[in-house]
């Protein structure tokens, strides 16, 4: 295969093979981010893409799940991006899912026929970062996305019957901002309603914009006890809407797995045994692994 730069999947998508599509991120202004700083963001041409899946054919006897990178791939033009599809589908009739990772507002950018048609060439399900639904939040990280923008966004992929998974970040609004960044995100959850969630705690990476505001003092870390707390209020006040919920990031406090709302009761034990127990919670700051 031929892979350019670092390369990125989420750790769900552990055992799908990796077609790279895309080279780097439209967006790449988050402050939290440096996944694609290496890259300026550029489409790969059909030609190599096509290449790499002829030759991923002739390693596997039985492939079922591809997870196209790099960042936003969904910003493809929908022709180009059904041309792969469906070179996926045909090199694999055995495919049972094709994943990539897509901004809220390119799900927002395309129409729901668009949608539909990336829908019936395979495309299955799409990895989205809302990270916080406080509007401060959204703007102080620079995600260039509102909760108007995200709604648009998720409204389009449920019309579109194309399953979304939603990451969000406990502790990126940042020791005063932690209670308005849990409660915001908290709502507009409840409005989207992804069939998957995966949570994560901050981690600050070398070389970010946020590490810069981290060193100078422009931005305070949430404690530990304020990313248990930001977890337990979120499952308290979810709303009884099938999810799957992915809080097993390595950087969590508490490893969580399961459907909600079935877990969400054995969850919020472990939360408080860990608010009350974990020693953790003395500590000023979460000290966590680099990406």
């Amino acid at each position: 295969m031929n892979y350019e730069g670092k390369v990125y999947r989420p750790w769900i998508e552990a055992d799908s093979f990796l077609i790279q599509t895309t080279l780097g991120c439209s967006h790449n202004k988050c402050t939290f981010c440096d996944m694609f700083r290496d890259k300026k963001f550029r489409i790969r041409d059909l030609d190599d893409i096509f290449r790499d899946i002829d030759e991923a054919r002739t390693c596997f006897r039985r492939l079922r799940s591809i997870f196209l990178i790099d960042g936003n791939v969904l910003a493809l033009k929908t022709d180009f991006l059904l041309k792969v599809l469906n070179k996926i589908t045909e090199t694999f009739p055995e495919m049972e899912k094709i994943s990539l990772y897509a901004g809220l507002n390119d799900l927002r950018r395309k129409s729901i026929d668009e949608l539909k048609q990336l829908k019936a060439a395979g495309l299955s399900k799409v990895y989205t970062g809302l990270e916080s639904g406080d509007p401060v939040v959204l703007e102080c990280i620079g995600k260039g996305l509102t909760p108007e923008q995200a709604k648009q966004g998720m409204a389009h992929a449920k019309s579109a019957g194309i399953e979304v998974l939603i990451s969000i970040i406990f502790g990126i609004g940042g020791k005063e901002r932690s209670r308005e960044h849990i409660v915001a995100t908290t709502e507009l959850l409840n409005i989207l309603q992804p069939e998957e969630l995966a949570p994560m705690a901050l981690t600050i990476q070398p070389g970010t914009i946020l590490a810069q505001q981290v060193a100078s003092g422009e931005f305070v870390q949430a404690t530990p006890m304020q990313i248990l707390e930001e977890e337990k209020y979120m499952l308290e006040n979810l709303e009884d809407f099938k999810m799957m919920y992915w809080g097993d990031h390595g950087n969590n406090i508490e490893t969580l797995r399961g459907m909600l709302p079935a877990y969400r009761d054995f969850f919020l034990q472990k939360i408080e045994y860990a608010i009350t127990n974990n020693p953790v919670t003395k500590k000023e700051v979460l000290l966590t692994s680099p990406w």
